[in-house]
């Protein structure tokens, strides 16, 4: 018999947001995770927030809000609170009860703003790294580098001089015209009105042409974002205004223990890898490696990475190379060069999933604190496999 397409509206709901998950869902697994590294993070939490004044978002939930958002790649906030009021899975995901109410968009961006700095981004990939069953997965010796542009929220028509020309001034007191006589101004007959010139009208997005005109960073700054910087990855390539994003993997199962965000220039990349050696491994004595590829290859940087006891597994220049074969004759040379080419993977989901081909954000610091948010969001969407193998 065909069935009533009838609705009857139920009060009460006695099946619990937990039951509603299911049980083999890889979520779960990244909710345990995240939860387990936000409990370590209390103390620092606590030193954030006063005793008194109006209740914030809860950080916990806050960071968990914005893992979601990343993972399920949703493109902002509002859709973020839109989702969240009716989604079940994202209640669950983030704590809220299913009578709970969602918070209003722009605080939500508030106190993420406040909270989520790159400091405290670190701090919870840290934390994630640092789980008792993500430790035994990661690599403590051998590593690679590599870096990628992130595409700035601003135009190139925003890209303008710095110290554009000034207009000229004005001292006419405001006589009357040049062509007119005293005759025609003392007249009462030309009292009628002129017709208004018909000028053309302005469009909001007019078309402007950057032929013939040499721009550079040294003698333009974007007005929209000034901390973004034009820049192109090679010599064919076109040039935009971008950040230039860094992370340091491990070359066990590709996980990305250490990310960073510069400004784009040519020498930010050997710069960064430096700095994330430096803070992943701080004074170590252990002979580590560093896998690269040909933009590495600089005397100086080579130079620097012995001194800090870390062998530049680095990709060789056809010419004047910094790397000779007392490095590439080991066969561990080979495999960090094949290891290395899984950090294009984290990159990839970075800017199909996690949203960063074009950040939305504007500034260094927020665009940093970001993408090192992307970042740990890249390695817990892996977690349920490579934990489940």
């Amino acid at each position: 018999m065909r069935g009533a397409d009838k609705a009857s509206g139920a009060l009460f709901s006695y099946v619990d947001l937990e039951e509603r998950v299911p049980a083999g869902h890889p979520v779960r697994k990244i909710r345990q995770n995240v939860n387990d590294a936000l409990a370590s993070l209390d103390a620092e939490f606590d030193a954030l927030y006063t005793d008194f004044g109006r209740p914030s978002i809860a950080p916990k939930r806050l960071i968990r809000a914005s893992l979601l958002q990343i993972l399920f790649s949703i493109r902002s906030e509002r859709q973020l609170m839109e989702q969240m009021d009716y989604n079940l899975l994202f209640r669950w995901f983030v704590g809220l009860g299913i009578d709970d109410p969602v918070w209003v968009p722009t605080v939500f961006s508030k106190n993420r703003d406040r909270l989520l700095t790159t400091d405290m981004s670190r701090k919870v990939m840290a934390a994630i790294r640092a789980h008792s069953e993500v430790r035994p997965l990661l690599s403590d010796e051998h590593f690679s580098v590599d870096d990628t542009l992130i595409k700035a929220w601003a135009s190139m028509k925003s890209f303008q001089p710095k110290d554009p020309p000034l207009p000229p001034h004005d001292d006419d007191p405001g006589g009357p015209p040049s062509g007119a006589t005293s005759e025609d101004t003392d007249d009462p007959k030309h009292t009628e009105t002129q017709p208004m010139p018909d000028t053309p009208r302005l469009t909001r997005n007019a078309e402007v042409k950057f032929r013939g005109q040499k721009r550079s960073n040294a003698t333009h700054a974007s007005s929209t974002d000034p901390d973004a910087r034009l820049y192109k990855k090679s010599p064919g390539a076109a040039a935009m205004l971008c950040f230039m994003g860094h992370t340091l993997m491990e070359n066990r199962n590709g996980l990305v223990v250490q990310a960073t965000l510069t400004h784009a220039d040519g020498r930010g990349e050997r710069r960064a890898a430096l700095e994330m050696i430096n803070r992943h491994s701080p004074g170590s004595t252990r002979r580590l490696t560093l896998g690269a590829d040909m933009g590495y290859d600089s005397a100086d940087f080579v130079a620097a990475l012995r001194r800090m006891v870390v062998t530049p597994h680095v990709a060789q220049k056809a010419r004047y190379s910094a790397i000779d074969g007392r490095t590439t004759q080991h066969a561990g040379y080979a495999l960090s060069q094949r290891c290395r080419k899984k950090i294009e993977e984290p990159f990839g989901w970075a800017k199909t999933v996690g949203g960063m081909a074009q950040t939305l954000h504007r500034g260094l610091d927020r665009v940093q604190a970001q993408f090192t948010m992307t970042m740990a969001a890249c390695d817990l969407a892996r977690l349920p496999k490579l934990l489940a193998a």
